[in-house]
């Protein structure tokens, strides 16, 4: 029987519409004679522009959902180990833990959250037990647990270091590489990128036949790709496609630091409990690279998304605060360069849980969903894209039991 033609086309260049392409181009199924491919992506500026490549990177045994973890967590060791990780995008397995103490106060520090907006925890530690609070009185390192190689955080200021896992159980990519590798790695199997801002999903007979999209060359001007197959991984704004999914947007900013020449960071990524002056309390988070460079990020926000990636607005004042909280531990970090100062969107369901992964069948036959992935979307992306692959060209999952986020339980 001959195989009819797939036109697969996702929604999204992130790390999960990346991955999803990759994953479909190395199925056994797959050939470029029955199945064309196609990522639809909305930035003038290419892929990884929103949380895909503003994220800090960390892979982790202990991230949620578990049973999405256990497919992705092995599947990034492959990747690493097939396509030389290390090298092309920063892979390698770090020391990760809770690290408690008090802030010297440098500069006026701020909170770290984004004007126009409140609050909002990034999750990350979700089902963590919360620790005690915290005694401030000088310790010595023994006392305090801080590992005899974690040089670039202030001893005197320490309280406790806990380790988050055992060795092996946490490691870090550089998510903008990471994504970049991925889509370059699909394209060499004949995989395609648009630019365009997808519009809507055209069906027919409740079967999806196509995306209409804008051309970023003319505005005025809308064009369609057929489609037998619509990937939704469009992050935060996968709402402006199917406004029924109960996504919402969460901004947060981060910096990056490079430290001076002759400082070397460890390979520590730490969660951090920061005592300032006046009882105040800040958490930012903070990775270091294989490259030496350094990445922390802050607190969430509930301010609006805009239109478009390329529009997301950055407050410098929140990136300062930032920088500060870190320098109020660590000299070394305090001494750098800060080099980046950005803020992206992260996409969370309304109602808990997620990520959303499956067919929408509901909304039309061929319609899948990939997204809701939080602050785990870098950890989960090559679970997500190898499940969507098995869903699509075999029509089954069967790396993993993945029924308890499939878009029926939240559509």
């Amino acid at each position: 029987m001959e195989q009819a033609q797939r036109n697969i086309v996702i929604i999204g260049g992130g790390i999960i519409g990346c991955s999803t392409a990759y994953y479909l181009s190395r199925h056994p199924s797959y050939s470029l004679s029955t199945t064309n491919i196609i990522v639809l992506e909305a930035s003038a500026n290419g892929v990884a522009q929103g949380a895909s490549g503003k994220a800090g990177g960390l892979i982790a045994k202990w991230a949620y959902p578990r049973e999405l973890v256990d497919i992705s967590f092995p599947e990034h060791v492959k990747l690493a180990e097939e396509h030389n990780g290390t090298e092309r995008w920063g892979w390698r397995f770090v020391g990760c833990g809770s690290w408690e103490g008090k802030g010297e106060v440098l500069d006026e520090s701020g909170t770290g959250v984004g004007k126009g907006g409140q609050r909002k925890s990034l999750e990350k530690t979700l089902g963590f037990e919360a620790t005690a609070p915290l005694d401030v009185k000088p310790m010595r390192r023994a006392d305090t647990g801080l590992p005899d190689d974690l040089n670039w955080v202030n001893e005197e200021l320490t309280t406790s270091y806990s380790p988050m896992s055992g060795p092996g159980g946490t490691a870090q990519i550089h998510p903008y590489l990471f994504t970049i590798s991925m889509l370059e790695l699909a394209k060499e199997k004949g995989v395609q990128l648009v630019k365009g801002t997808a519009i809507s999903v055209e069906r027919v007979d409740n079967h999806v036949t196509g995306i209409t999209y804008k051309d970023p060359s003319d505005p005025s001007r809308t064009k369609t790709l057929p489609a037998s197959h619509v990937v939704l991984a469009a992050g935060a704004w996968s709402p402006s496609i199917i406004p029924s999914l109960p996504i919402a947007a969460t901004r947060a900013h981060s910096v990056t630091i490079r430290p001076q020449a002759d400082v070397m960071i460890a390979p520590y990524v730490l969660f951090t409990e920061i005592l300032l002056p006046h009882s105040r309390l800040v958490s930012p988070e903070i990775y270091a690279r294989p490259d030496n460079e350094v990445y922390a990020c802050g607190p969430g926000d509930d301010s609006a998304l805009p239109g478009n990636v390329d529009d997301v607005e950055v407050d410098l004042t929140a990136c300062q605060s930032i920088r500060n909280h870190v320098a109020s531990i660590s000299e070394e970090l305090g001494e750098g360069t800060v080099e980046k100062r950005q803020a992206c969107f992260l996409p969370v369901v309304r109602t808990g849980g997620g990520p959303i992964i499956g067919e929408a069948g509901k909304i039309a036959k061929g319609l899948y969903i990939a997204t809701g992935h939080t602050c785990w979307g870098i950890c989960n992306a090559p679970g997500t894209g190898k499940a969507m692959a098995e869903l699509i060209m075999g029509g089954k999952v069967r790396s993993g039991n993945l029924s308890k986020l499939a878009p029926s339980r939240f559509l």
